[in-house]
C-alpha cells in the first residue's frame, strides 16, 4: 500500500514538473530523473556540476555535463528542462521538416548541361 502511494505521489510530482518546466539550477534529483532522457547517472552528473556553480545557459550545461550535446539538449528541453527559465533554442528540426538535399554527380551535371554536339 505504501509503495502504491509513493508511486502515485511520484507520478503527480513528475506531471507537475513537466507542466511547469524543471529548471536545472533548482531541480532535485527526483525531479531531474522524472524527465524523459535523464536517469540516475545523468541526474547525479548534473547535481555534481551544479555544486560547483549554477549553470548560466544551455551552452554551459553542454560544456560541463558529459553526454549532453545539442541533440540531447533539444530533447531534454522538449521534455520540460530549462536553464534559468529558458528552453534550448538550438533545437534541430524534426526529421520530416528537413528539406531534401539534391545530390549532384558527374552524370546528373552532364545531363543537365547541353553539350556542343546537341547544340549543333
Amino acid at each position: 500500500m505504501l509503495k502504491k502511494l509513493f508511486a502515485a505521489l511520484l507520478a503527480l510530482c513528475a506531471a507537475a514538473a513537466l507542466a511547469a518546466g524543471v529548471d536545472i539550477n533548482k531541480a532535485s534529483q527526483a525531479e531531474l530523473e522524472a524527465l524523459k532522457g535523464i536517469g540516475p547517472s545523468a541526474a547525479t552528473k548534473i547535481l555534481a556540476e551544479r555544486q560547483k556553480g549554477s549553470f548560466k545557459d544551455w551552452g554551459d550545461v553542454m560544456q560541463r555535463v558529459g553526454g549532453i550535446k545539442q541533440a540531447k539538449a533539444a530533447k531534454l528541453s522538449e521534455a520540460g528542462l530549462t536553464v534559468n527559465g529558458e528552453g534550448f533554442k538550438g533545437a534541430p528540426a524534426a526529421k520530416g521538416d528537413k528539406p531534401a538535399k539534391e545530390k549532384k554527380t558527374a552524370k546528373t551535371e552532364a545531363k543537365s548541361e547541353p553539350t556542343l554536339a546537341k547544340m549543333k
